[in-house]
């Protein structure tokens, strides 16, 4: 059963089309794809570097041909080989064995796969995925949702709202100023993202070259190998055993995480003001938000990205736990964990997406911002104290606590309070000039300034 409804995953399921750019770098297909380009591209640099004939126009264009029309065909043809030998990148080898013997190529079958060890394959094509799909994938879509929080921070730079600190009424600020600090947050981890350089190795079965060495002893395996892994934008590693140590991909999936923490205190925070009335949702025709209360427009896409990027995360933890360790110079248990990187990528491109989509459908509610700051003056009263503390009155504090502490405070209230005090004039036009709708410090300068980042 191949359609959407009998498949196991949800990402290949109910959200396949969320996700589908990512199988193009993720997919068993794309796995088996990959790791064919890297065997024929070691071909061909052993050619380049003499120790093998040099190629004919014609024979790197049939090279060129056979990676880059694989099909699925191939990719089944692959997996018949892997059912005999229950190893996958034997099976390719005799794949590829099978693609040339029949060729002007079939006298160089035999530097097919020459001195590597699985691994040296396996990690460039997984190096290569991650790399290509954080340019082609990954960043546009977190990009997108970038701008979609900077123009909402831009639009409602100047939109007054109460705060909440501990939960309880606090300061007004800006709602806009609160969306421009979530945009600095993840400008930084865009920032760290996008400029992790990625490692592969390939050095043979325990990192030493043994058997390249043997073979060639004359012969610079290590300029080789660096040039190899860099031909392809990547870091070369020399440090390693059988594998390549995954502190490197770890630092990005850390990367990732943060980005992802970041956006579940977001879509928690943007939950919360839907839910208080601060923020309201677009209704659109044919949408339900219950199958019973049709009242109900959910935030269903901040629920669903914060659940996504919950197991997304888990992933992402697991992978520092697991794959920072491993068995003398090599166990298998790492090569099923890795299989899974684009569940992992998978869940954070949906929660991305579900973001950005969900941006486009809030707006504030300006009338429900100013009855929120209207019934509480009191939460001017950290300027009130500031300005009398300013003209010497050291008790100013003490004084706007018993005032104000656990008690909603009035317009009416407050001005009654300033009008009481022993202050001169100046001082008192200060404190009467203080409202829940100006008292927002720097919040504006501040917005445009974080936005124009």
């Amino acid at each position: 059963m191949t359609d959407s409804i009998h498949l196991l995953s949800p990402l290949d399921g109910r959200y396949a089309d969320s996700i589908a750019p990512l199988r193009s770098h993720f997919s068993e297909f794309a796995y088996l794809r990959d790791r064919v380009r890297v065997e024929l591209d070691f071909l061909s640099a052993l050619s380049r570097a003499k120790l093998i004939r040099p190629l004919t126009e014609s024979e790197s264009a049939r090279l060129d041909s056979v990676k880059a029309e694989f099909f699925s065909a191939d990719a089944e043809s692959i997996r018949a080989y892997e059912r005999k030998t229950r190893h996958d990148v034997k099976a390719i080898e005799y794949f590829l064995q099978d693609k040339l013997k029949d060729t002007s190529l079939a006298d160089l079958i035999s530097w097919l796969h020459f001195g590597l060890t699985s691994e040296d394959v396996n990690n460039v094509a997984q190096a290569l995925a991650l790399y290509e799909s954080r340019s082609a994938v990954l960043l546009p879509a977190f990009d997108a949702l970038l701008d979609a929080l900077k123009n909402f921070a831009r639009q409602y730079r100047s939109t007054p709202m109460l705060a909440r600190t501990h939960g309880q009424p606090a300061v007004p600020t800006t709602l806009g100023k609160e969306f421009a600090v979530y945009y600095a947050r993840l400008k930084k981890s865009r920032d760290e993202i996008f400029s992790h350089r990625f490692e592969a190795k390939l050095n043979g079965a325990v990192g030493n070259f043994n058997a390249l060495q043997s073979a060639a002893s004359q012969f610079d395996w290590l300029t080789f190998s660096g040039d190899f892994i860099r031909a392809y934008d990547l870091e070369a590693n020399f440090a390693t055993n059988q594998i390549l140590p995954y502190d490197n991909w770890l630092r990005y999936f850390d990367a990732l995480r943060m980005a992802n923490s970041i956006l579940i205190d977001f879509a928690q925070d943007v939950w919360r003001y839907i839910s208080d009335g601060y923020l309201k949702q677009a209704v659109v025709a044919g949408e339900v938000g219950s199958s019973t209360m049709p009242q109900k427009v959910n935030p269903i896409d901040f629920e669903n990205a914060e659940g996504n990027l919950g197991i997304a995360n888990a992933l992402f933890v697991y992978y520092s736990q697991k794959l920072s360790i491993s068995r003398l110079q090599r166990d298998l248990s790492d090569s099923t964990v890795r299989r899974t990187f684009g569940s992992a990528l998978g869940h954070t491109l949906l929660a991305w997406s579900n973001l950005s989509r969900g941006m486009t459908r809030i707006a504030p509610d300006e009338s429900k911002l100013r009855a929120e700051l209207e019934s509480h003056w009191e939460i001017v009263s950290e300027g009130a104290q500031t300005i009398l503390r300013a003209v010497g009155k050291s008790d100013a504090y003490e004084s706007l606590k018993e005032q104000t502490r656990g008690r909603v405070i009035t317009e009416a209230d407050y001005k009654a309070w300033v009008d009481s005090i022993a202050v001169d004039e100046s001082t008192r036009g200060k404190l009467r000039s203080l409202s829940p709708f100006t008292y927002i410090g720097l919040a504006v300068e501040l917005t445009d300034q974080i936005v124009a980042s």
